[in-house]
């Protein structure tokens, strides 16, 4: 962090309005954005804080389709729910708005219009599925045919949901469109393409050599795109929804939404601006400002090579400094999935969980994807809060005000002479709003909730080994100083707690009586002067039940069997075969050797397979489920006959079995126990 910027602007992934938001979007972003955000104000930073809804492209037109509404009833009834519930969390947005803004839709035409003007643009015309009944150009999400890679019969004109492969719709075998169910036709259309391979030279200097303290994660993909090499990315769609193209001849057509999306920061930006008064220019053209991007791992390529692309070519706007990308969070150990309802809806659990607000932040943050997937699980959440916030944070707190009114009149003591426990106890205060700003400040923010609760737990400690319930009446001028310093402690829990626990520190400094302070004043031992008056104490956390734990897991468990009824109908058996057609198959036990994921093909993993005859090269597309260290040694179960494919220029020489549950989940078809390498499964 630069000490010496005027301002920060922050922006988080605009959420996709066709759906609510649900733990892996909070854990992933909106949590430790906002972390960040409350600390740079604490600082005394010049912050602006961007969120918006993105509200445009194709999925938002298949759900309006499905429900026989518009895409803007769509898109208006989940921003206001994505809004509302951010704001119910205490996610401190300066401004929430949405690309569906007349400012947005204005904003975005005119930088495609600078671009196009200056050139920047290429024209490419080719041949694209066109739906002669519906009279309109097919977006990939509305074809489907035959896979050429495995044969499956229902996948995407953009990707194979059975191999993971990524598509052009013009590969698809017996292509259908959605629309009417009819095949469509090839018809020629012109779209503008923004030269990626350009900026190669210039990408590779600048985030391969220029930010090498960037997130190992978000550096190492940026580096296998960037080795792979780029290609022209068109920033133009056949579409009816979107920002339209501010071109005479581009009748039908719309920016796609991963052009216009990115550029909703800087028409929220002017919003914002018209709304307060202020210049948006500053937070987005000067130098002095830095820009700090908060996404998920799905979002890297678009945050650190295609924006930073449009940025650059345009010419007036800063670069991001950071694009602090986290992993995903998965819940109760399996993949959230909206699509299952497999997830923790924000909006829900402000109704089920009243007023524990706090206690969501906290769990997020302990277990936040930093650097790899992580887990949530309600039996965590629990204990989170019983154990973590009642039992250390909340217990200090209520013991020291309590004790301070029941000797003192709620007044806080005066100091007296320390000693060397009191002295060590001060000089360990001292020292933490450092530790925590240094790991806020390099986006461990795991590390700094965990030093933050390390504040509490001094005061306990001190509290309870220092035992001023035993030793005032024989020596109360001591329990004085006691509780000065525990006081002292709790004053500055409400300072450094406030990025992460917001709502508890507004709690905790009006049992307090004080305002709130800022991070500079952290680690003084005279936060509250003697003779202050406290307010009477009360629970900052209370303890969660059993059985409001088992209300959440059993919500899941009846989803996970709706989903399971779901997928018998959907998936109802197969025709009968004959003994014959069965043994035609031959089926082997081999283990891997090797496991590397298959380059832009988010689900394929390229396996070496030990077959007992030879070692053969198999894709298979489980990298969703498994990473590739996690499954060396490995024994599978491998149809060792079938004809070998090419699969993104590789010849894969056989199938993986594997067994699917009706979540999706995949599991390894194996011996029990270990067997020789080419082994006949019959």
């Amino acid at each position: 962090m630069d000490k010496n910027s005027k301002r920060y602007t922050v922006t988080t992934a605009l959420p996709y309005a066709n759906g609510p938001v649900h733990i892996g979007h909070l854990a992933g972003v909106y949590v430790p954005a906002d972390i960040y955000v409350r600390y740079l104000r604490s600082i005394g930073f010049d912050v602006l804080f961007i969120g918006g809804s993105d509200e445009h492209g194709v999925p938002i037109t298949i759900k309006a389709r499905k429900e026989n509404t518009t895409p803007q009833a769509i898109v208006d009834r989940y921003h206001s729910i994505i809004k509302q519930s951010f704001q119910e969390l205490g996610i401190s947005f300066d401004i929430y708005s949405r690309t569906s803004s007349p400012m947005h839709h204005k904003t975005s035409s005119e930088f495609f219009t600078k671009l196009y003007n200056e050139g920047k643009f290429i024209e490419k015309t080719s041949e694209q599925y066109y739906d002669e009944s519906a009279q309109q150009f097919l977006a990939d999400r509305y074809i489907t045919g035959t896979c050429p890679h495995c044969n499956y019969e229902k996948a995407y004109g953009d990707q194979c949901e059975s191999c993971g492969t990524s598509l052009n719709a013009t590969d698809l075998i017996n292509p259908i469109s959605t629309l009417s169910g009819n095949p469509p036709v090839k018809r020629s259309t012109k779209h503008w393409f923004l030269p990626l391979d350009q900026y190669e030279t210039w990408l590779k200097q600048w985030i391969l050599e220029d930010h090498k303290e960037w997130k190992p994660n978000v550096y190492g993909q940026c580096k296998s795109w960037l080795d792979q090499g780029l290609q022209p990315r068109a920033v133009t769609r056949d579409l009816d929804w979107g920002v339209k193209v501010p071109l005479s001849d581009a009748e039908g057509k719309v920016l796609y939404v991963w052009f216009d999306a990115p550029i909703g920061y800087i028409s929220i930006s002017k919003e914002w601006a018209e709304q307060t008064g202020k210049d948006w220019k500053p937070y987005w053209k000067d130098a002095d400002t830095k820009l700090v991007h908060f996404i998920g791992k799905d979002n890297i390529v678009f945050h650190c090579i295609i924006f930073p692309t449009m940025l650059k070519t345009e010419g007036s706007y800063i670069l991001p400094e950071n694009v602090p990308a986290n992993e995903f969070l998965n819940l109760e150990g399996d993949k959230i999935s909206t699509s299952r309802n497999w997830a923790v809806w924000l909006h829900e659990y402000l109704v089920d969980f009243p007023e524990k607000q706090d206690v969501l932040r906290y769990t997020l943050c302990a277990n936040a994807p930093e650097t790899k997937d992580n887990d949530f699980t309600w039996k965590d959440f629990q204990a989170r809060n019983n154990n973590e916030l009642l039992a250390v944070f909340g217990n200090l707190v209520n013991r020291t005000v309590v004790l301070t009114h029941k000797y003192f009149e709620g007044k806080v003591p005066a100091q007296n002479a320390l000693n060397e426990i009191d002295t060590s106890v001060l000089k360990e205060l001292a020292a933490f709003p450092e530790k925590i700003a240094k790991s806020i400040e390099n986006y461990r923010f795991r590390e700094a909730l965990n030093e933050m609760m390390n504040v509490a737990r001094l005061g306990n400690k001190y509290l309870t080994d220092c035992e001023p319930w035993k030793v005032f009446k024989t020596d109360p001028e001591r329990v004085k100083t006691v509780l000065n310093i525990s006081l002292q402690i709790c004053a500055n829990l409400a300072i450094v707690c406030e990025p992460f626990i917001p709502f508890t520190a507004k709690k905790l400094n009006h049992i307090l009586n004080t305002s709130s302070k800022k991070w500079n004043e952290a680690g003084s031992a005279n936060l509250l002067e003697a003779g202050h008056q406290l307010n009477e104490a009360e629970l900052l956390f209370v303890k969660i039940e059993d059985a409001e734990i088992e209300q959440q897991v059993n919500k899941l468990l009846e989803t996970k069997k709706a989903n399971q009824m779901a997928a018998v109908k959907a998936n109802p058996s197969k025709e009968l075969i004959d003994f014959e057609d069965f043994a035609k198959l031959d089926i082997r036990c081999g283990t891997i050797l090797e496991a590397v994921k298959v380059p832009k093909a988010k689900k394929l993993l390229q396996l070496k397979v030990d077959t007992g005859i030879d070692q053969r090269t198999v894709i298979s597309g489980i990298a969703e489920y498994f990473e590739p260290e996690q499954i060396i040694g490995q024994q599978v179960s491998i149809v060792f006959n079938l004809a070998p494919k090419n699969l993104r220029g590789v010849e894969s020489q056989g199938m993986i079995l594997m067994g699917e549950d009706a979540d999706g989940k995949l599991v390894f078809v194996s011996p029990t126990q270990k067997i020789k390498e080419g082994s006949e499964i019959k």
